[in-house]
C-alpha cells in the first residue's frame, strides 16, 4: 500500500447543469490527445456528482494524476462543477458537499492524517480548482 500523507480536493470544471461522473471524465483522460490527455486511467480516485453520489475512479493503491509534483503520495477527490461562464464558481450542491465532507473524514481517518493535510489543488498549482479555500472549510467553516 501506498504511504498517503495528503489529500487534493478538485473541481471538474464542469457548468452546474452538466453531471458528470467517473466514466466521462475517465474518458476526458484516457482518451488521445485532441480529445483527451491520453493517459492510462482517470486521475482521480474519488469523484463526487453534482447529486452528492460518490464514485471510486483510480484504486487508491495506484498513484493518481491529479496534482502535478504530489501525486505520489496523495488521494485526488474531484467535486463536479466548479464552473459558470468560462469562469471559477463554487456552484457545488449542498449533497456534493456533505459527502466531501463524509469522505475527506474517512480518509484522514484511514491514514492517520490530519485536516490540514487537506488542501486544494490551488495551494499547488495556479489554477483556482476547487473554487473555494479548502483549509479554511475543513479547518475553520467556510
Amino acid at each position: 500500500m501506498r504511504e498517503i500523507d495528503a489529500v487534493y480536493i478538485h473541481a471538474a470544471y464542469t457548468p452546474a447543469d452538466m453531471d458528470v461522473g467517473v466514466e466521462e471524465i475517465r474518458k476526458w483522460h484516457v482518451d488521445p490527445p485532441p480529445r483527451g490527455r491520453g493517459w492510462s486511467d482517470i486521475g482521480y480516485h474519488y469523484v463526487i456528482r453534482r447529486d452528492g453520489t460518490l464514485e471510486t475512479g483510480r484504486p487508491v493503491e495506484i498513484a493518481g494524476a491529479h496534482a502535478y509534483g504530489h501525486n505520489t503520495n496523495s488521494i485526488g477527490v474531484c467535486l463536479v462543477g466548479g464552473k459558470k461562464d468560462n469562469h471559477a464558481q463554487f456552484n457545488f450542491t449542498k449533497g456534493q458537499m456533505a459527502t466531501l465532507s463524509l469522505i475527506v473524514e474517512e480518509l484522514v481517518r484511514d491514514y492517520q492524517l490530519q485536516l490540514t493535510d487537506v488542501h486544494g489543488h490551488n495551494e499547488v498549482s495556479s489554477k483556482e480548482c476547487p473554487c473555494f479555500d479548502v483549509q479554511q472549510y475543513f479547518n475553520g467553516g467556510e
